[in-house]
Parts: C-alpha cells; sequence; structure tokens
C-alpha cells in the first residue's frame, strides 16, 4: 500500500460538524461545558466522523503481537516463549484484553505480525506475519527499513478493510515480551531525552534488572544512531514488528475517517512514530489512560494529548483502550439522547 496516498487521505477535522455537535451539547439541560471531557470526545468525534450527532460505533480492538531479539540482554522478567503462549490465550479467550473487549462489545482482532515462531491455525487469529520477530539491536538495526515498511503496510491494511467491513471505532493493543524496551528506546530516540526518564519496570523487573534495561537501551541508541528527525530510521533501528503494525493502523484508520482509542505505552510509542508520520493524525487519536510507564506521559505530552483515565494500569493489550469504548459510547449518547433546555421544558440560564 502507498503510504503517501494514505496520508494524503488524512484530512482536516469538520469544523462544521464540531460546531454543530458543541451548539447542541451547550443547549441540553445541563450547564455548558459541565460534562466535562465527555464533552469533548464527542465534540471530536463529530469532527472525526463528520456527523453532528455521531452513531453508536462497530467496535474492533487490534492486538499485534510480536517478539523482539533484545530479550536475549536480559531486559524482561518473563521468557520470550510467554509472547506465543499469550497469543494463544488470547484466541481461546482467557486473556485480560479478551474479558474487556467482550466487556465492551468489541471484535478482537488478534494478528501475528511477528511472533518468532508458527502458531497453530486457531479461529480468531490472523496471520500477517512480516518476520520472525526483530534482531538484537544492541548488535544493529533491529530490522530491515523495507521489513518496517511491510509491517507499517500489514496495519494500514487491516485498518482499510475494518473500515470496509463497518467498524467505526478501533483501539490499539499488543503483545511482545521485550516491547516496552523497544518503546522506551523509540521515545528516548524521538524525544531526545535520556533513557533512564522514558524506561519503566516494563513486566515488573527489579532495580538491577531495570539498570540493565536502561544500559540495553542506551547501547542500541549508541550502536545504531537512529535519526530524530526520520521517523522511518527509528523504527527500523530500534522499534519492534507491532509498533509498526499499529502505527500503520492509526495512519489507516485516520484516512477513512474513523477514530483510535490509543492504549498505553507501547501504543503510545506507535502513535508517536505515527504522528511524525503524518501530524494530522493527531486528531484522530483518543488517548484513553496513563500507564504507570513513564515514557508513555512523555509520549502523550509530544503529541500534546491528555489521558482521560488513570487506572494505574501497565498491562498493555489495548487494556485501557477497551475500557474507555465505554466513554465513547456514553459521550454519543449524551448527545444523541438528552433533551434539550426547549424540549424538556426546563428554564435556561438567565430565564
Amino acid at each position: 500500500m502507498e503510504i503517501n496516498k494514505v496520508v494524503a487521505g488524512i484530512g482536516e477535522l469538520d469544523q462544521g460538524a464540531m460546531e454543530r455537535c458543541r451548539a447542541r451539547l451547550d443547549n441540553l439541560t445541563k450547564p455548558p461545558g459541565s460534562l466535562g471531557i465527555l464533552e469533548e470526545l464527542a465534540v471530536q468525534v463529530a469532527g472525526i466522523t463528520g456527523k453532528s450527532l455521531p452513531e453508536l460505533p462497530k467496535k474492533a480492538s487490534v492486538l499485534m503481537a510480536a517478539d523482539h531479539g533484545v530479550v536475549d540482554e536480559g531486559v524482561s522478567a518473563y521468557p520470550q516463549v510467554v509472547t506465543q503462549q499469550m497469543v494463544m490465550n488470547f484466541a481461546r479467550g482467557g486473556a485480560a484484553m479478551s474479558v474487556l473487549a467482550r466487556h465492551a462489545e468489541a471484535d478482537l482482532v488478534l494478528v501475528d505480525i511477528g511472533v518468532a515462531a508458527d502458531l497453530p491455525e486457531v479461529p480468531g487469529l490472523l496471520v500477517q506475519k512480516v518476520a520472525y520477530g526483530t534482531r538484537n539491536m544492541t548488535k544493529g538495526p533491529a530490522m530491515e527499513l523495507e521489513t518496517a515498511r511491510k509491517a507499517v503496510d500489514v496495519g494500514m491494511e487491516l485498518a482499510m478493510d475494518l473500515a470496509g467491513r463497518g467498524y467505526g471505532l478501533i483501539g490499539t493493543g499488543e503483545m511482545g515480551i521485550g516491547n516496552t524496551t523497544a518503546s522506551s528506546a523509540v521515545i528516548a530516540a524521538l524525544s531526545g531525552l535520556p533513557v533512564a526518564e522514558v524506561t519503566g519496570r516494563g513486566t515488573g523487573v527489579n532495580d538491577k534488572q531495570l539498570a540493565r534495561k536502561i544500559q540495553v537501551i542506551e547501547e542500541a541508541l549508541a550502536v545504531n544512531m537512529p535519526d530524530s528527525r526520520d521517523p522511518w530510521d527509528v523504527l527500523a533501528k530500534v522499534g519492534g514488528l507491532e509498533i509498526c503494525g499499529l502505527a500503520g493502523v492509526m495512519l489507516g484508520a485516520a484516512s477513512k475517517g474513523i477514530p483510535v482509542l490509543v492504549d498505553g505505552f507501547i501504543s503510545g510509542a506507535a502513535a508517536l512514530v505515527a504522528c511524525r508520520m503524518a501530524p494530522k493524525v493527531r486528531h484522530y487519536l483518543i488517548p484513553s489512560h496513563l500507564s504507570e510507564e513513564p515514557g508513555h506521559r512523555i509520549a502523550l505530552e509530544l503529541m500534546g494529548l491528555k489521558p482521560m483515565l488513570h487506572m494505574q494500569m501497565r498491562l498493555g493489550e489495548g487494556t485501557g483502550a477497551a475500557l474507555a469504548m465505554n466513554l465513547v459510547d456514553a459521550a454519543i449518547k449524551i448527545t444523541r439522547e438528552m433533551a434539550t433546555f426547549a424540549e424538556a421544558g426546563v428554564s435556561c440560564a438567565g430565564n
């Protein structure tokens, strides 16, 4: 898929729809602005969809799974085999994200974009494997530039397919042992901040392992010297296949006028990459929650986005995005179902 055409298809938000939505919200039986971020969310969805009264969307939670060669450096509390084990757990419906997707009435779209093993054919698993994981980025680039482009293409094409099947809201999530290491490297490279400021405990590493993780990322950045001005260079040298795929999902969804709920740290890194590729993408992103990983806050600040939920979560998988889907529904229902002052026979301010 030609990324330039996709990027060119990302337009500005519909200001007319936003103004009409805001005017209706201000005329509902409440003080103007009293529902805070819920009202802002309704207006944003109106701008994205071009409908002043958006309809309740059909929802999809996209979960990209991939492995990372850097786990050889001892950066995770879990072995790499857990990635493939968890993919099967998702497919069977037993993971946290499986439960929360059902709770949100969202279809879980499980994608093997780079698991380092051939997985059994099971219902609900979409195999779009670009490579069997990335290489150890302390020894050289995590992947070739062409590999990164293919992984972004997978995400864009998936978003286009979901749009064609009538999905109107997409959540992002991931699975991959070692992916907080890659995400920290991506955010450090794009922000220019010290690695220690953007790196957290991931799967729950202890102090010694955290120090090792920071050292490994610093080594990877020193070896590869990614260009902070070039998101493709950063992706290829220190990124991950699921990060590429999720960035592609965001680009593709934005080009089709579909709002994207961004999950936590890894999705935040993908969002930052997507915004560097196409700045207009930012307006189509809805930040669901604030991860406990310190780099997530930094990524959101770099994009000028404010998270809605503060739940002390750090699981990933798309769990925070799934929880926030209910907020999108609530914002739309407020706009569509609340009565105006005139309809309710209630006196408005000043009367």
